[in-house]
């Protein structure tokens, strides 16, 4: 994982397993409108309770690892995806 996006280990000892949208932003080191955004298009693992956005920290690294996959070339199974074709 490219070490500029890697939350460093005192960031994810402060943080809960479950965050809001204010420490996800914290923690990935990015502005909460692009947080915001993201969760609204579902491209980061994200549940809205009520009108609230929560984060699991434990999807966060996965999926933040994922993106890493994907970037070096590695390929990730995504869950949307679906076979082509008949079976």
């Amino acid at each position: 994982m490219d070490s500029a996006l890697a939350p460093t280990d005192a960031a994810s000892s402060q943080h809960p397993e479950v965050l809001n949208i204010q420490e996800v932003a914290e923690y990935l080191r990015i502005p909460r409108s692009s947080i915001y955004k993201l969760a609204k298009r579902r491209g980061i693992p994200s549940q809205k309770v009520g009108r609230h956005w929560r984060f699991s920290r434990q999807a966060i690294d996965a999926w933040l690892a994922s993106l890493d996959r994907a970037d070096s070339g590695v390929p990730v199974q995504s869950s949307n995806s679906h076979p082509r074709g008949g079976a």
